[in-house]
C-alpha cells in the first residue's frame, strides 16, 4: 500500500533536505520523480544537485536532459513520469492527487514550516489522503539536523 510522508522544514532550507531524501531512495533501488511547484524551481534544483557535494552529485535530469526514462531522478513541475519512478517528491507547493500517490510506493512531501501557506496546504493534504486510506507519517525536523516521526495516521 502507498504512503505518504509530510517532512516539516523548520530548521534547514529545502536543498539542503532534498538531497539526502534522494540519496535513500536510491539506495534502496527506488526512481524518483521530484515534482516542484515552478519549473524554475525545478532547474534551481537540478542545477544545485550538480555541485551540492565537492564528492559526488546525485544522477538525476529533467525534460531539458533528455534520455527521461533513463533518469533514476526526474526532476519537473509537470505531471510527466518517464522514468518509470517508485517515488513522487513533492515541493514548493507541487500536488498530486490521492488516486496520483497511490500509484507510487511512497510520496513524501516537503513543506517550508516557516510559510503559513505551505503549512495549510500541508494539513489540508494530510487530510486528503488519510480521507481516502493512504498511510500518512509526519516527521519533524531535529535539532541535530535529522528527522523524528510526530504522528501517523490512515493505511
Amino acid at each position: 500500500m502507498a504512503e505518504i510522508l509530510f517532512y516539516h522544514l523548520t530548521r534547514r532550507p529545502l536543498e539542503a533536505a532534498v538531497p539526502g531524501l534522494l540519496e535513500k531512495c536510491l539506495e534502496r533501488g527506488w526512481k524518483v520523480v521530484l515534482r516542484a511547484g515552478s519549473r524554475e524551481r525545478a532547474e534551481a534544483l537540478n542545477r544545485h544537485l550538480w555541485t551540492y557535494r565537492e564528492d559526488g552529485f546525485l544522477p538525476h535530469g529533467g525534460p531539458e536532459d533528455g534520455e527521461g526514462p533513463r533518469q533514476p531522478v526526474y526532476l519537473t513541475a509537470g505531471t510527466e513520469t518517464p522514468n518509470s519512478p517508485d517515488v513522487l517528491m513533492l515541493v514548493d507547493g507541487a500536488e498530486a492527487t490521492a488516486a496520483e500517490v497511490g500509484d507510487y510506493i511512497r510520496a513524501l512531501l516537503l513543506f517550508d514550516g516557516h510559510d503559513e501557506a505551505a503549512l495549510a496546504a500541508a494539513r489540508a493534504a494530510w487530510k486528503t489522503m488519510t480521507a481516502a486510506g493512504l498511510k500518512a507519517i509526519y516527521w519533524a525536523e531535529t535539532d541535530a539536523g535529522g528527522w523524528t516521526k510526530k504522528a501517523e495516521a490512515g493505511g
